[in-house]
């Protein structure tokens, strides 16, 4: 389903697709995010000696190791007051109830001279979803972000009153959630500056519309209404602070800021474990945002071929620190294996 806002909202003749699978967006398996890690491997070699190595054998059967690689400054992305103006002339679909943007859409004004870090014309050249510290696929939608939002609704996560973190959010679907679920607080991270400004930002402010929000919402109905101007709930869209940054960053910007400041009752994290040379960023992330009763979400693929992440590697790093206890409470065996895990520290109840 796919429809266009000119501060209004209309309708394409198409109908939305049935399943996941077969969504008319760019939605791709983590097999093939990590396959196009391998074939942008010359690309990846340019970067700076310090940026983390990927593709080799070896590496697949290391334990994961502190090294240190270029940090990305954070940064945090004002909500500019003229919202309709962030969806001007923007193509939204509908999955899973949400909105998003257009892919293919934002990637276009992206290559006409509107993304400052030149992420997608380096990812178009190289043919790669993935160049490790430069563009870190936030332009996808993976397919784990489904899983993690379908166990949301199995496990009955409740969000309400909550402080929630959506940690490398890529399209911000994972927050979105939490914020049409009565989260107090919606925080949205990613790598690259670009994806909140033209992906993230247009896709939470989409799902903050009055018309047609809501428990009425119907996934294959769009709102039919045509305001003249498109109308918001001003106290939702309220609830959210955008950052982009390495994840170390970003935890010393809040950590140090002015602006009050309560750690997370939860994080939630897809697909964020594929490069083993991040693990000490996350885990140490993780660490410092959490509440001390707080609760992680993370969602992976058991393995990534050509990079040598995956859940198991992650979980024996976690508990060889010591920090938390992880528990393994889905397992999805369609094509690809992957797995929901959760995250506590382990002295909380």
């Amino acid at each position: 389903m796919a429809f266009r806002f000119n501060f209004s909202i209309d309708e394409n003749e198409s109908s939305e697709p049935d399943t996941h699978g077969k969504m008319d967006l760019q939605l791709c398996s983590p097999k093939h995010k990590r396959e196009s890690t391998e074939k942008s491997k010359q690309t990846a070699d340019t970067v700076a000696d310090s940026s983390p190595e990927v593709g080799t054998d070896k590496q697949q059967d290391e334990t994961p190791s502190k090294k240190k690689f270029c940090l990305k400054a954070a940064k945090e992305h004002s909500i500019p007051e003229n919202v309709n103006k962030i969806l001007e002339n923007k193509v939204m679909e509908t999955v899973s109830d949400l909105y998003y943007i257009n892919i293919s859409g934002a990637e276009m004004t992206c290559l006409d001279g509107a993304d400052e870090e030149g992420i997608v014309s380096q990812s178009v050249s190289s043919h790669s979803d993935l160049i490790p510290g430069i563009y870190e696929g936030g332009l996808k939608i993976w397919e784990c972000t489904f899983d993690l939002i379908d166990y949301f609704s199995e496990a009955e996560i409740q969000f309400t009153n909550k402080t929630v973190l959506d940690l490398g959010c890529g399209a911000g679907l994972l927050g979105i959630v939490a914020l049409r679920g009565k989260a107090e607080k919606v925080h949205f991270q990613d790598y690259n500056s670009t994806v909140i400004d033209k992906i993230t930002l247009p896709n939470a402010v989409a799902n903050c519309i009055s018309e047609g929000s809501g428990d009425n919402r119907k996934t294959s109905k769009p709102p039919l209404k045509r305001p003249k101007k498109a109308e918001y709930v001003p106290d939702v869209l309220t609830k959210c602070r955008f950052f982009s940054g390495e994840w170390s960053e970003v935890s010393q910007l809040l950590l140090s800021s002015n602006k009050p400041f309560s750690k997370y009752d939860i994080i939630l994290t897809s697909e964020t474990i594929y490069n083993p040379d991040y693990y000490s960023a996350l885990h140490d992330t993780l660490a410092q945002l959490l509440d001390k009763k707080g609760r992680v979400y993370l969602a992976s693929k058991v393995h990534y071929f050509g990079v040598g992440g995956g859940i198991y590697l992650f979980e024996k790093f976690t508990e060889e620190r010591n920090v938390f206890r992880t528990n393994i409470v889905k397992i999805i065996d369609k094509g690809l294996q992957r797995c929901i895990m959760e995250m506590a520290f382990k002295d909380s109840s």
